[in-house]
């Protein structure tokens, strides 16, 4: 497949042009022109004709952090990139995180030169270049039973059928980075498609962005969990435009009604709760509904409702990128760092001044008013104009109108 990136939407504009599946290669577009050498974190390399957004710079430095501290635990590291591109993913994992092999593919023969290219740099018996289905690579390493510590998968639109086929190229305990642009679908606004993708109804509601992290695990927990295996939340990223999860394969199913439900959200309060399977049926707003009288909440999900990042590996990984000299990085990974054990859901500051009639509050000062209420409180980081708090909506409002 090609395409360096997935931060091209799945609900193609002629000027952003969607993906293309890995069941045959095509030559997406840039979305603005670019100069002929592009520098990412310690790496120079051409686009050429392949798919490249500097925006997504920030979930392959992500990833690099992991690889190198991968790396450090096993002593070697093994990578299958899928879906290559411009070959910046490869050559960013060989020469910034150390790791020991690549398998870097792409779907596209026509971009085999400026591949070439931007791999000279780098040893030719430390990676493998192939222009070959994703599908049919994934399905080669489990037969020759040749599997991956790092499996990077950075699809165009849905995360289906790489998800589940990418299974087979990981080892146990190895890594999966999975990638989702379906963003009209895990919003709400294609329920149909979503049933089809996910297997959940999407509904849309204030933090829709989340709920698309959470689509998207939830997807790879289910799937894993049909051939008895489980995964664990390394790190969940939003960017923007494109959902992508590093999540750890692991022997034993980690789907449950703990990780695995339902969220409701009332738009008539505001008000979200999380709900498990057995109470399906008897759903109702905790909200105040004096005035309106009683409402039932819709339902998104099913879904991952357990912590979208690991607390050790997100310190780890910010300690090092300290020691690198990136401190955006660093930031990001404080932010997503403190959202851990938070409720599955957040309250956007448009939100909270539109309910409560006032302006918008200021987000820090509310954040510590909570805190000092006892309620623990953040900011999401799938959305810096919110909260992320376990304080229910009302107190939210309260404190609002209090800090006018």
């Amino acid at each position: 497949m090609s395409g360096d990136t997935a931060d091209s939407l799945a609900h193609a504009s002629p000027t952003h042009p969607a993906g293309s599946s890995s069941l045959g290669p095509r030559v997406p577009r840039s979305p603005s022109p670019l100069p002929h050498h592009q520098r990412e974190g310690q790496v120079t390399f051409t686009v050429g004709d392949a798919f490249y957004r500097r925006q997504s710079a920030l979930a392959r430095d992500l990833a690099v952090l992991v690889a190198t501290l991968e790396k450090q635990r096993l002593g070697h590291l093994r990578v299958l990139d899928a879906m290559t591109g411009s070959g910046v993913r490869p050559l960013r994992y060989l020469l910034e995180a150390g790791v020991d092999w690549v398998w870097a593919n792409e779907g596209n023969p026509e971009l085999a030169d400026t591949l070439h290219a931007n791999l000279a740099p780098v040893d030719a018996t430390r990676y493998r270049l192939t222009h070959e289905d994703a599908q049919a690579v994934f399905f080669r390493c489990y037969q020759e039973r040749d599997f991956y510590d790092l499996v990077d998968i950075d699809n165009f639109g849905s995360p289906n059928p790489h998800t589940s086929n990418a299974l087979w190229a990981a080892k146990i305990g190895g890594l999966l980075y999975l990638t989702s642009t379906d963003a009209r679908s895990t919003s709400g606004h294609d329920p149909e498609r979503s049933l089809r993708i996910y297997g959940a109804s999407a509904r849309s509601h204030p933090a829709v962005h989340e709920q698309g992290l959470r689509l998207l695990i939830g997807h790879a927990a289910q799937t894993a969990a049909a051939r008895g295996l489980g995964i664990q939340p390394v790190f969940s990223l939003f960017t923007g435009q494109v959902h992508r999860a590093m999540v750890r394969l692991v022997k034993r199913p980690t789907l449950s009604s703990h990780t695995y439900g339902f969220l409701g959200y009332c738009h008539t309060c505001g008000q979200f709760q999380t709900v498990d399977w057995r109470n399906l049926g008897r759903v109702i707003c905790p909200g105040d509904h004096s005035t309106e009288g009683s409402t039932a909440p819709t339902l998104s999900g099913p879904l991952w409702l357990g912590d979208l990042h690991h607390g050790p590996t997100l310190a780890a990984m910010t300690a090092l990128a300290e020691t690198w000299g990136w401190s955006a990085q660093a930031n990001r990974l404080n932010r997503m760092a403190a959202e851990i054990s938070l409720p599955p859901y957040y309250y956007p500051l448009g939100e909270l001044g539109r309910r409560g009639q006032h302006d918008i509050p200021n987000r820090d000062h509310l954040i510590a008013a909570l805190q000092t209420q006892g309620y623990r409180a953040s900011v999401p980081s799938c959305d810096p104009q919110a909260i992320k708090t376990d304080a229910p909506l009302y107190r939210c409002l309260t404190l609002a109108r209090d800090l006018r």
